[in-house]
C-alpha cells in the first residue's frame, strides 16, 4: 500500500512557475513508476507526465513538453513536477499516481494509487 500526498499548487500568473511535490509513504517507493495527471472542470482526467522507477525514462503530454519537467528522489520518496511558462489552460487539479511497475505509462487506468490532488490556477 502506498499513500500519496501532493503539495505545491496555488495561484500563479500566466508565464509563471510552480513546483509540485508528491510525497509517498512506504519503503518500496523506488519500485513504483510515477505519473502526474490533471483534471479541469468538466473534463476527463488527462495524462501530464510520467517517470520510470529509476528515473531514466520520462514521458510528457505534447501540451506540456518543453515547459514541464518531472523528476524523482527515491531517497526522499518524492516525485516532482516543475512547471514553467504556465498558461491559463494548465489550470486544473493535479494528481500524483503510482504504478506497481518499473515502467511508466500514459494510461491513467494503469496506475494503482492516487493522491488527493492539488489545485493549480493560472490567471491570464
Amino acid at each position: 500500500q502506498v499513500q500519496l500526498v501532493e503539495s505545491g499548487g496555488g495561484l500563479v500568473q500566466a508565464g509563471g512557475s510552480l513546483r509540485l511535490s508528491c510525497a509517498a509513504s512506504g519503503r518500496t517507493f523506488s519500485r513504483y513508476a510515477m505519473g502526474w495527471f490533471r483534471q479541469a472542470p468538466g473534463k476527463e482526467r488527462e495524462f501530464v507526465s510520467a517517470i520510470s522507477w529509476s528515473g531514466s525514462s520520462t514521458y510528457y503530454a505534447n501540451s506540456v513538453k518543453g515547459r514541464f519537467t518531472i523528476s524523482r528522489d527515491n531517497a526522499k520518496n518524492t516525485v516532482y513536477l516543475q512547471m514553467n511558462s504556465l498558461k491559463p489552460e494548465d489550470t486544473a487539479v493535479y494528481y500524483c499516481a503510482a504504478r506497481r511497475s518499473a515502467i511508466a505509462t500514459l494510461n491513467r487506468y494503469d496506475y494503482d494509487y492516487w493522491g488527493q490532488g492539488t489545485q493549480v490556477t493560472v490567471s491570464s
